[in-house]
């Protein structure tokens, strides 16, 4: 209960506030701001136009049964074009979804509603394949083939994770969305921290101080976009589709402990910088609890590249990509997936 009072404090406080935008946060905070400004989650979302994918790929096409799909580049727009025999659907695309890093999904807006392509890119192809949430469905027409019609919520939520300051009392604003995670998406909005900071009011300046965070708290706020424990646990989805949901697979570690800060999601990852890729690099963290004199027990097999055997990658079917599972274990050979 207290965690949940926690992030519900959180959300109450930032309900209301105006955002002040990374080039203000910028001034003072420049080193993270620069640091962050070439993440993946800095460039989760971009205009279509702004699209680095969709300038390198002008010409694009994909087959689905009768249906032809084809994106295309004239100029700084990218237009989406679905036939089958005898109907064609013609739509410019909006927004560009996820940098790539695994694939990039689009949306666009037709008949004055937002819609997600059935279509998207993968980097792993170098060309389009289904949208993993179109998967095991068939269109029954061609505006089906063309996307999937978003509802209120689900355009809220996806907008919410991909982009800062486009939602506001619980609904989207397409109008003030800036592209991409930014400083105040996890820091909250941060108007009114500037105006106190010019006036010397360091009391009204406090922030959310997100360090002192134990390691539910952290992973309930990771949670909000990449999903908490309690979410998956209850509504799925069940199988290896939950792999990329890491705060719900952390929590299922034998050696997760709530009240541990050295489990949290930024005792591994640096909130302000990319991915670190390299297995190596994570020993340290690992040795932080399973090292001598810690009290926990110390693996017998090797004393290097942890993550690589606790920590597996596994293939997302559908994403054309491996996620890392965040379920630490002792992995069998030819096991059952542990849900």
């Amino acid at each position: 209960m207290r965690i949940v009072r926690t992030i519900a404090a959180l959300t109450l406080q930032l309900a209301g506030l105006a955002w002040a935008g990374d080039s203000v946060c910028a001034t003072c905070h420049r080193q993270q701001a620069q640091h962050f400004a070439a993440t993946p989650m800095a460039l989760a979302l971009s205009t279509a136009t702004e699209s680095d994918i969709l300038r390198q790929h002008p010409d694009l096409s994909f087959q689905e049964g009768a249906y032809r799909s084809r994106i295309v580049r004239s100029g700084e727009v990218s237009v989406l074009t679905v036939t089958d025999a005898g109907e064609t659907l013609t739509v410019p695309l909006l927004w560009a979804f996820g940098r790539g890093q695994a694939g990039q999904t689009y949306v666009f807006e037709h008949n004055g509603n937002l819609y997600e392509s059935r279509i998207s890119f993968y980097n792993a192809l170098g060309a389009l394949d289904l949208t993993m949430g179109a998967m095991g469905s068939r269109p029954q027409s061609i505006e089906q083939a063309a996307g999937r019609k978003m509802d209120s919520v689900g355009a809220r939520d996806c907008f919410g994770c991909h982009s800062t300051g486009g939602v506001s009392q619980g609904r989207l604003h397409v109008e003030g969305v800036s592209p991409g995670v930014g400083c105040e998406s996890c820091h909250g909005p941060g108007e009114k921290h500037v105006a106190a900071m010019k006036t010397g009011d360091l009391a009204a300046a406090k922030m959310p101080r997100l360090s002192a965070l134990g390691a539910e708290e952290m992973s309930e706020m990771c949670g909000q976009c990449h999903r908490t424990w309690s979410q998956i646990a209850s509504t799925g989805p069940r199988g290896v589709n939950n792999v990329r949901f890491q705060p719900y697979r952390l929590a299922n570690s034998k050696c997760y402990d709530a009240a541990d800060r050295r489990i949290r999601c930024t005792a591994c990852h640096d909130p302000h910088g990319s991915l670190e890729t390299s297995l190596v690099k994570y020993d340290a963290k690992c040795a932080a609890c399973h090292a001598a004199g810690t009290g926990r027990k110390i693996c017998r097999t090797a004393k290097a590249n942890c993550a690589g055997c606790h920590m597996p990658k596994l293939e997302l079917p559908g994403a054309h990509a491996q996620f890392t599972d965040h379920q630490i274990r002792i992995v069998k050979a030819g096991e059952a997936y542990p849900n």
